[in-house]
């Protein structure tokens, strides 16, 4: 694959990435007034949290009458009510990202009177966002890998501004940001209890970041929300060192890599990694039962070396790191003292390699 036509093909699956999350991060349309319940809570109950307005009596500064038994109508539409004491709430509506259910009505979420809940809330958070946003409730409570960040802390607030922000989905900072807000520090830890990469410290120390990370855009790869796929990953990748090769396994690497680079025994065009004609990507990968996955020998985000090559490569269940020994040389490049004893590939010479396409295949 010649430059132009892979920088094409990256392109072509960063924005199908992107677009695929789109459509699934989407907010669903919520009715123009939520039907809650707005009645005052009694006394006796103890509400944790009063609206001052109410709790000091004056019905009428909202209501038509004074009277708490008759109120009577609203004398506003509500939310030009809210804003008359709230006006910064209209700096925060008029954002390039707008909330439709705040947009329409604050008591969509809030009681204006009472409630049991922090912030006048009609109800807890996270049921209150997916009461609207129902397809994020799918994904989130029936995936089998959970986002941890929609179960601690303020759960969909830790990401999203429940009225209006600046950046598209009601994000409160950039996503590639507000990714490394978590996962840019140690002791992270997944969904199974395994110990997260410090990601703001990989990057940092490893120039050559894979095409999607220098774009910014975590959600190429991974759903925010929650998937079926270890790591939140939005297509299947192998999770361990060795595999059988399917191509259905390598899913989330082929949206944006030709998948004839690891099916193809000979080439001269697809790939730098050969030796002669010999494709050495087919040679490590494409094998009925130990093949070598993508994470062997790449490093899927960050590293010091081109085309995101690893120092070393955590093997077996300890994490021992095995390191690669990979040397670039100005006719390819050599590895050492991995899988194997020290050796040595040269894709300028475009002739038939020496072991030829018939012993590639026996590997």
């Amino acid at each position: 694959m010649n430059t132009k036509t892979a920088r094409m093909t990256l392109l072509l699956g960063l924005l199908a990435g992107t677009t695929a999350w789109a459509a699934a991060a989407a907010p669903t349309p919520v009715p123009k007034t939520r039907k809650n319940d707005l009645t005052p809570l009694p006394a006796a109950g103890n509400p944790p949290v009063t609206h001052a307005p109410f709790e000091s009596g004056e019905c009428d500064l909202c209501h038509k009458s004074a009277d708490p038994k008759a109120p009577g109508p609203i004398t506003k539409p509500v939310n030009d009510l809210c804003f008359d004491c709230h006006d910064d709430m209209r700096q925060v509506l008029a954002r390039k990202s707008v909330h439709v259910a705040a947009q329409k009505s604050c008591v969509n979420c809030h009681n204006p009177h009472n409630a049991k809940r922090k912030f006048l809330l009609v109800e807890k958070v996270p049921g209150l966002c997916m009461s609207c946003h129902e397809a994020i409730r799918t994904i989130a409570t029936q995936s089998a890998v959970k986002h941890d960040a929609l179960t601690t802390g303020a759960s969909c607030l830790n990401c999203h501004n429940p009225h209006g922000a600046s950046v598209e989905h009601l994000l409160i900072q950039l996503p590639f940001n507000l990714c490394l807000s978590c996962h840019g520090k140690d002791g992270v830890l997944d969904h199974d209890g395994k110990k997260l990469t410090n990601m703001k410290k990989l990057l940092d120390e490893n120039p050559q970041w894979h095409g999607p990370v220098a774009a910014q855009d975590c959600t190429v790869c991974h759903n925010p929300h929650g998937y079926k796929n270890f790591r939140l990953l939005n297509h299947k990748y192998p999770r361990t060192f060795y595999s059988a090769y399917d191509p259905k396994l390598y899913a989330l690497c082929f949206e944006c890599h030709d998948p004839d680079i690891v099916a193809e025994p000979v080439t001269t065009t697809l790939t730098g990694f050969r030796d002669g004609n010999r494709n050495l990507h087919y040679l490590h990968v494409n094998k009925p039962v130990r093949g070598r996955t993508c994470r062997a020998c790449h490093e899927v985000h960050a590293s010091k070396q081109d085309h995101q090559i690893r120092d070393g490569v955590p093997y077996g269940s300890t994490g021992w790191i095995l390191k690669l020994h990979y040397t670039k040389t100005a006719t390819g490049g050599s590895c050492a003292k991995t899988c194997h004893g020290k050796k040595t590939y040269n894709n300028r010479d475009t002739g038939l390699a020496k072991n030829g396409p018939g012993a590639a295949k026996k590997n």
